[in-house]
């Protein structure tokens, strides 16, 4: 057998392959979105990506009725967006195997909260398992199938960005064919009307206890002694901590299986050691269960609730040393993170700030940066698809004319059902879809809009301007962003409208292969005055040099929305 150094999403990837894994169905979320990437690499599987998490979990558990294994992938916030036909495929069981892949994002690298999926695990009621490898990635995708076609029940597996995003090594396997398990009609089974779901319920908690007697046994779950004075509980990336803070100064009760947990596995190795902790990111999810089942544990009174653990933190907690820190001589400025130079969305920004008294809804996407100075055009964010309910529930209450902000792939995900609520109930907003012909932020997946599949095959692109005119919208126009004039009077234009309107910013993304740059720009020192207004669009290509403006010939893609600033002529572009 062959061994190589995977990421963990790589490893989750050859595991659903190994697995014999027919189908994929996910919506890209950092850290998961390498999950799908990968396994599209295997044409043994079919892949593709779902317009948000819901229907890509609705797809796999149709697959999974179909006879054939299915997978689907998502991060921890995008589990929220799927909890609905989670909680319910808890009660209807699986046919084939059927796992669901989510991954937390301890320290919020790319997210807007830091929830902890362990606790819809608990909720829904359905198994969770946690690798702290890659390896361990590939070996529990491929036990999380075999579970849940045992126990005829889906199977959560969840990662965390570390785990996703590490490589350790992996000894690959052949592809195996699963059995045959064609659909049986079963009504009683897999129609939840509410005659059908009563008696499902029992038959949830007997799976469970089930499981619980399983947690005892597993190798999942496995004890690790040496010295004893230490005792620790953990799991997933805090073991990887633990282990390497501590060594074999500590025993540890690894757990692979976090839901449903053991009981006397826990007692056993608890009455083995001297003092005990659980160290775990997040929630005290184990801790609890610990206290609950009357042990005496050291937890979230020692160890943060919230942001990544580290080996220095575990060092500091419990062998109280401090972490070692060179210091720098001096101080390095901050580098918060900006739309990139040539960003489409930028000139839209701009033209949002310059109106007063405009509340702008965000959404979830690189254009959240606009938020920051020197833009400063965004008032709130919340969640996939909010901006455009939320602008709706300002107006309707604050009576001002409101604004929502969203991206193609965003409003494709969860804006469509926003908008109709906006035109069926006559809110006086304007609503903007930024169409940069894909989906950025996670890192340029294909979506709906864009005419083109997972594999960059053609397919059926959605019309914009025809779904928006289809769900009662009147007021519809197009726009390009880097014209920064046409952008401001459309601006102004649909905000003096007195009924709801749709303007569409298109332009693909800065950092398309396929798109082509002007030259790129530079000023001419003896025009500029140095009065700083090409400073307002907050492009990372402009800076100071003494007191003139300079053009960072690297970054600068030519899009010449900082021309329109200038009054004086000093931004030429090159020959």
């Amino acid at each position: 057998m062959m061994q190589n150094l995977l990421l963990g999403n790589e490893a989750v990837a050859r595991g659903l392959y190994e697995s014999g894994c027919a189908l994929v169905s996910s919506y890209p979320g950092t850290p998961s979105t390498e999950i799908t990437e990968y396994a599209a690499a295997y044409d043994e599987i079919y892949c593709e990506w779902a317009p948000n998490e819901k229907v890509g979990v609705e797809v796999a558990i149709g697959a999974c009725l179909g006879g054939g294994r299915a997978f689907s992938a998502m991060k921890h916030v995008g589990l929220n967006v799927a909890a609905d036909p989670l909680f319910t495929v808890s009660y209807t069981g699986v046919n084939a195997g059927l796992v669901i892949g989510v991954a937390d994002d301890p320290g919020m690298h790319s997210s807007q909260n830091e929830q902890d999926s362990r606790n819809y695990a608990r909720a829904a009621k359905v198994p969770m398992l946690e690798p702290a490898t890659s390896a361990e990635c590939l070996e529990y995708t491929r036990l999380a199938f075999q579970l849940s076609e045992e126990y005829d029940t889906p199977v959560l597996l969840r990662l965390s960005t570390r785990i996703s995003h590490s490589r350790t090594p992996c000894t690959l396997g052949r592809r195996e064919t699963p059995p045959e398990r064609p659909f049986r009609r079963e009504i009683s089974k897999y129609v939840m009307m509410p005659a059908n779901a009563r008696p499902k319920h029992p038959l949830v908690e007997k799976r469970t206890r089930a499981l619980e007697e399983l947690a005892e046994t597993t190798p999942l779950n496995r004890a690790e002694y040496h010295s004893r004075e230490i005792g620790i509980i953990t799991s997933g990336a805090a073991y990887q901590y633990a282990r390497e803070a501590m060594g074999e100064s500590a025993s540890y009760l690894k757990l692979g299986l976090v839901y449903p947990l053991p009981c006397d596995l826990i007692l056993d190795f608890a009455d083995k050691v001297d003092a005990l902790y659980v160290i775990e990111e997040l929630d005290d999810y184990i801790e609890t269960h610990c206290r609950a089942l009357g042990v005496t544990v050291t937890g979230k009174g020692l160890f943060p609730r919230w942001g990544e653990l580290t080996q220095e933190v575990v060092r500091e907690k419990l062998l109280h040393r401090q972490p070692e820190s060179t210091a720098l001589d001096t101080q390095l400025p901050g580098r918060p993170p900006v739309m990139c130079a040539g960003c489409p969305h930028r000139g839209l920004f701009y033209a949002l700030k310059k109106q007063k008294d405009v509340f702008v809804s965000g959404d979830i996407g690189c254009y959240t940066l606009a938020a920051a100075p020197p833009l400063a055009a965004m008032d709130t964010c919340v969640c996939m698809g909010a901006s455009v309910g939320g602008a709706h529930g300002f107006q309707k209450v604050a009576g001002k004319k409101s604004v929502a902000v969203l991206g193609d792939s965003t409003f494709l995900h969860s804006g469509l059902t926003g908008l109709i609520n906006v035109a069926y109930n006559q809110a006086n907003t304007l609503t903007i879809i930024l169409d940069n012909s894909i989906t950025g932020m996670t890192g340029h997946q294909d979506n709906p809009s864009t005419g083109r599949n997972i594999k960059g095959e053609p397919a059926p692109a959605v019309n914009l301007e025809a779904l928006v005119r289809a769900v009662g919208i009147r007021r519809v126009r197009v726009v390009d962003p880097y014209d920064l004039t046409a952008t401001m009077d459309a601006v102004r234009e649909e905000l003096a409208a007195a009924e709801p309107g749709v303007i569409i910013t298109r332009r693909p993304c800065a950092l398309l292969k396929n798109v082509k740059h002007e030259l790129p720009l530079s000023v001419d020192t003896g025009a500029c005055t140095g009065c700083k207004a090409c400073f307002a669009i907050g492009c990372p290509a402009i800076s100071l040099e003494g007191k003139k403006a300079k053009i960072d010939q690297n970054q600068c893609v030519g899009c010449g929305q900082c021309v329109t600033l200038c009054r004086f002529g000093a931004i030429e572009r090159g020959e």
